[in-house]
């Protein structure tokens, strides 16, 4: 079997840093309490962890106060949160065409109870306009939601622009940060959100189940918790806590997962964010370079903007005459690659590239990648497709 050259980080990035699994194995081996729960210094000590972590993610994202950062198991509860706890019957939201089902679907859901949405409608590299979000901003607008970037194609949308808009309407925005947390910056008072929703292993190279949001403590004041229980605090009462974030958290914590996301900032702290920035794009670039002739001659189909420019680690392809599903599971089968195929749980954002209903073999690219990685990939791809 051939060596394992994994290209799915967008996914989940793997391998994660060494540090990561050394904490998730601290914690059950050494501290193994529950936060909030007990009056001894082992917990005490997973309080300072959790708080510790919060105050990190508020400082990556620029979030007013480590207590409107709240945890969660992934981006997509993180958005159900926000979706579910400030939308009512009659309401009116804006997203673009390149959302996630994990947006599309809790407004799905809501649709059934009488909220409406309209889509801004992006290019088809996948880019888009500030002024078609403003177009479809109406009375009943309560919601812009958007993503920060593909993770079909990986091309970065303009949220400080839509930001603008937004503030100058008076609408909140809300940011799904899934594919940008941990390589490009994003500040929640530069670019005016009220929300950034993250998942935590993905760029941030946690572990999975791991995930949260950082809230405009306004915005905040106006969600409804998803849901309810203890929270170790206020347990006098059978009402959720009126203050943050325990009002919008209930039960216990993934707290080994949350210990390995503390480390896992600890190591981007010190690696930088720049830097892994670099070595993506430098990478994404290499893998485009190389598609290139494939490209001019018609075996491939790529698909987004033309450079790494104003993208994530991300590429993604067609291969006319060739099954896709299959070139993918030969590019594993035969030469160890792994890939992504089909439609990533993003079919508005395939019908906006015009890669719908077939979906595209997806390459994307981490801090772990090597030069060697993308050329593999290249020559693999030229076999398959001779």
């Amino acid at each position: 079997m051939a060596e394992r050259t994994y290209l799915d980080n967008a996914s989940t990035t793997f391998p994660k840093p060494p540090c990561v699994a050394e904490a998730v194995l601290r914690y059950m081996t050494e501290a193994g309490t529950n936060v909030g729960r007990g009056e001894y210094a082992a917990a005490f000590d997973v309080e300072d962890m959790v708080f510790d972590l919060r105050s990190s993610l508020c400082g990556l994202f620029g979030g007013p106060d480590p207590s409107d950062v709240v945890l969660a198991r992934n981006v997509t509860e993180a958005l159900n949160l926000v979706l579910k706890g400030w939308l009512a019957p009659g309401d009116h939201v804006v997203v673009t065409s390149m959302e996630h089902n994990a947006v599309m679907r809790p407004l799905t859901q809501l649709a059934a109870r009488g909220v409406t949405f309209d889509r801004a409608r992006c290019a088809q590299d996948g880019t888009l306009d500030a002024a078609e979000v403003e177009r479809l901003i109406g009375p009943r607008t309560r919601l812009v939601v958007m993503t920060h970037a593909s993770n079909v194609c990986g091309t970065v949308l303009p949220v400080d622009a839509v930001g603008e808009v937004c503030h100058a309407h008076g609408v909140p925005l809300v940011v799904d940060a899934a594919q940008t947390a941990g390589v490009i910056p994003l500040d929640m008072r530069e670019c005016g959100a009220s929300a950034v929703c993250f998942t935590g292993h993905k760029g941030l190279l946690g572990p999975q189940g791991t995930g949260g949001c950082v809230l405009d403590p306004e915005f905040a004041a106006g969600l409804e918790a998803l849901v309810a229980g203890g929270t170790g605090s206020s347990s006098d009462r059978e009402e959720m806590p009126p203050f943050m974030p325990d009002r919008l958290e209930a039960g216990t914590p993934n707290l080994p997962g949350l210990a390995g996301l503390a480390a896992a900032l600890g190591w981007l702290e010190k690696t930088g964010m720049d830097t892994v920035l670099a070595h993506e794009q430098a990478l994404t670039q290499r893998l485009i370079d190389g598609l290139a002739p494939l490209a001019a001659a018609g075996r491939v189909r790529m698909v987004g903007l033309p450079t790494s420019e104003g993208r994530t680690g991300v590429v993604s392809i067609q291969t006319p005459g060739h099954d896709l599903a299959q070139v993918a599971h030969d590019l594993d089968a035969r030469y160890g690659i792994q890939t992504r195929v089909g439609l990533h749980c993003a079919p508005s954002a395939h019908k906006t590239l015009g890669t719908f209903p077939a979906g595209t073999i997806r390459f994307s690219l981490g801090w772990a990648n090597t030069e060697a990685d993308v050329d593999l990939a290249i020559s693999a791809l030229g076999e398959l497709l001779a």
